[in-house]
């Protein structure tokens, strides 16, 4: 058995006959042909090159998520599931054209449980949007990726979408109870519990958080809350190297506290935001850990900020400044939540990579990469959630080194899983890193996850080209 690898694009008169069944369920405006209203669905923030569609649909209600995937297993028409844009591994990107099916008009937050300790939202609604809710109860919902204030909560599940909180407190999927969902054929199905545990069956739920809309489309989801943090503290911890920095936080966490967050930026990254924020770092770091620690009551918050800060100063940090107040701990973030774009603007050209190893590894990695930056010569930014190992890799570029950088993007996947580590820690694979997968996961591995591929979209309609590589052979 196959599953298609190059699904053609659709003729016109399959997208002809999709446009009038869609006409019977859908209103006008809710469909989108003019090709300069569909461009801002070509494109996200993977900075791949633009792939146009050939419809766009907007879904107001799981009716229409349903009413979209029938008309298109009728028609023979792709579907690109959508959240808001901003993946960077070109997922939601219509390799095939067909229908972009957006989730952006299904922003609602149905429900808080403060009993249950839950929340249930639809698959649009913003994750800032999500946060807010849950905290209007005194609840907390951890994973915090970069673009909360501009990210959809159903493409956090789809990617399995991380952030700095993550160290102590894990990825989305840690929080997901439930998901409703639409498979390729239509059929609207729940899978999991408002329970925190539950083991009859297959857990399908877990199977489609990280799918990247390959499987079926998130219209809801049903997520685990946990109590509020009463107190947080914040400190910058600055390094002579980045190695000195890596392995100061294993030593924290060895030490046996777990800190919030302990986010590196390493020089390259550092030299980036003082061209931005002149005097906010010390001028002789050659690196910075963003240290910070919560708690239910402010002085237990506070003791292990003091442990941790102990940690770092005993195993070579420079200097360590805590933040006083809030106002001061917006000062040490907002730098580093501006970051990506930062270096964007540093560079010609950028590649985003988010690669992971295990702790121990991270200073051989951040070793590497520097190597990796002279031997092609690019420059090489590398910043992120070094507590868990995450490491979002920067290759900053001229346009007329495109091949250089390629071939360094290539050196740091394979120097990677060397290490032992994965080639996405929470953007996902989607287009961009399709091609690599073969590189990390053996050939029986692929043949299980096509299968299921297979079984689920035999049509391989479902936002096809995506995660794993073209033309393999489910067996």
């Amino acid at each position: 058995m196959l599953v298609k690898g190059a699904t053609p694009r659709p003729a016109a008169a399959a997208i002809e006959g999709l446009l009038k069944d869609l006409a019977r369920d859908l209103a006008d405006d809710q469909l989108i042909t003019d090709p300069d209203l569909m461009a801002p669905y070509a494109r996200d923030w993977s900075g791949a090159e633009p792939l146009m569609p050939d419809v766009v649909v907007r879904a107001r209600r799981t009716e229409d998520v349903q009413a979209v995937l029938r008309a298109a297993q009728d028609n023979g028409v792709p579907v690109t599931p959508r959240g808001l844009g901003t993946g960077k591994s070109g997922g939601a990107l219509p390799l095939f054209g067909g229908v972009v099916l957006s989730m952006e008009r299904m922003r609602m937050v149905h429900e808080v449980r403060a009993d249950d300790m839950l929340l249930v939202a639809d698959a649009g609604a913003v994750t800032a949007q999500v946060m807010a809710a849950a905290e209007s109860e005194g609840l907390f919902y951890p994973p915090d990726p970069n673009s909360l204030d501009i990210c959809s909560i159903g493409g956090n599940v789809a990617c399995n979408a991380g952030g700095p909180r993550a160290l102590k407190y894990g990825v989305t999927k840690h929080y997901v109870l439930g998901l409703e969902v639409v498979l390729a054929n239509g059929r609207r199905v729940e899978l999991g519990k408002r329970t925190v545990k539950h083991v009859t069956g297959y857990d399908l739920a877990a199977l489609i958080v990280g799918s990247e809309g390959t499987l079926g489309v998130i219209t809801q989801v049903t997520l685990r809350l946990v109590p509020q943090p009463r107190a947080v503290h914040t400190a910058l911890v600055a390094f002579a190297s980045a190695r000195t920095a890596s392995v100061a936080l294993t030593g924290v966490l060895t030490a046996g506290v777990v800190p919030r967050t302990l986010e590196l930026l390493d020089r390259h990254a550092l030299d980036a935001v003082r061209a931005k924020t002149p005097g906010r770092f010390p001028p002789d770091a050659g690196a910075v850990i963003i240290l910070e620690t919560d708690g239910p009551t402010d002085e237990r918050a506070f003791e292990d900020l003091e442990r941790a800060a102990s940690v770092c100063l005993e195993l070579g940090a420079l200097d360590v400044q805590v933040a006083q107040d809030a106002v001061q701990r917006e000062k040490i973030w907002a730098p580093r939540r501006l970051l990506s774009e930062t270096l964007k603007e540093s560079a010609e050209a950028k590649i985003s990579e988010d690669v992971v190893v295990p702790r121990s590894h991270l200073p051989e990695l951040l070793e590497a990469v520097e190597r990796i930056g002279e031997t092609h010569g690019v420059r090489v930014a590398s910043y992120g959630h070094a507590g868990d190992g995450n490491l979002h890799v920067n290759v900053l570029f001229d346009k007329d080194q495109r091949a250089q950088a390629d071939r360094a993007v290539q050196d740091l996947l394979q120097t990677t899983i060397g290490l032992g580590g994965t080639i996405s820690g929470e953007h996902g694979i989607g287009l961009l890193k399709r091609d690599f997968l073969p590189w990390e996961q053996a050939a029986p591995v692929l043949a299980v996850q096509r299968h299921i591929k297979a079984a689920l979209d035999p049509l391989n309609l479902l936002n096809p080209g995506k995660i794993l590589p073209l033309g393999g052979a489910a067996s």
